[in-house]
Order: structure tokens, then sequence, then C-alpha cells
């Protein structure tokens, strides 16, 4: 399986390759990590990535599946409209055409697709603090979180 050997193969500087970006990438994330092979591999990476010398991961699973006995969780969020605009914003500003009630009703999708996947479905870990960052902007969000961060690690 292609997507399998893919997932098995990547690298930390893989993370900086821009076809891993955007809307097709987007588009895929959901239907190709419910793949079981795909998902174990990418998982094993992100593991692997965490456990050399710490990071700070994103991920619909990371508190939940991939380190669920991280010292600080954070579970970030904003309305769907919201994460609509921000996104339709930052297409504009890559110079990729998007219709913002498209972008919205592609965020519902997938929301709902995650939330209900039998498999790490949506939703934040029991000890996560939950940021709603719906009335924030990217500075208030950070010092929330950096509240948080300080608060649980002492």
């Amino acid at each position: 399986m292609v997507a399998e050997a893919e997932a098995k193969g990547l690298t930390a500087e893989d993370l900086a390759r821009t076809d891993l970006r955007g809307p097709q990438a987007d588009a895929a994330a959901s239907a190709v990590a419910a793949m079981p092979a795909v998902r174990a591999a990418l998982v094993a990476f992100q593991r692997r990535f965490g456990a050399e010398g710490g990071a700070v991961l994103d991920g619909r699973d990371i508190g939940t599946v991939i380190f669920p006995g991280a010292a600080v969780k954070l579970f970030v969020t904003a309305s769907a409209e919201e994460r609509a605009r921000r996104r339709f914003l930052e297409l504009r500003a890559r110079g990729i055409a998007a219709d913002p009630d498209q972008v919205l009703a592609e965020i519902r999708d997938r929301d709902a697709q995650d939330a209900n996947r039998p498999v790490a479905p949506l939703r934040p870990a029991a000890d996560a603090e939950v940021i709603d960052t719906t009335l924030l902007d990217a500075d208030a969000a950070f010092s929330r979180a950096m509240e948080i961060v300080a608060a649980r690690l002492g």
C-alpha cells in the first residue's frame, strides 16, 4: 500500500514539505488516517518525534491517543464559523481561491467525520484544558496557553 509506505517513511524533515499542507492534504487527512496500517505508522512517527527531546504537537488525538500521559494537554478549539473564516483568510493569503461557504462546509464535514469515527474520535482528553479561541487573537490564545502550562508545570 503506497499510503502505508509513505507514512512509514516520514522523517522530521518532512514536516517542512509544502505538499503536506493545504486544501488537498486537509481533505485527505481524515480518510487516510482511518486506514489502520497508515494510522499505526503515523502514531509511531508522532510518538518518536515527540519523544526525541519533547515537542509541542497539535492534532485531533494528540492528548487522547498519541501522548495520553503528557504533563500538559490543551484542547484548542473555536466555532466552526471562526475556524472557517481563519482558514479562508489563510488560503487567500497563500493565493489559493476559496469559497467561504465551501470552507465552512468542509470544516463541518471533517468535524462530523472525526467526532464519529470509531477509532480516536475527536474529543478533549479528560484532563485537558479547553481553550476556546473564537474570540481570542493569536497573542491572547498563546498567553492563555502559557498560563496553563506554567500552572501545570510549576
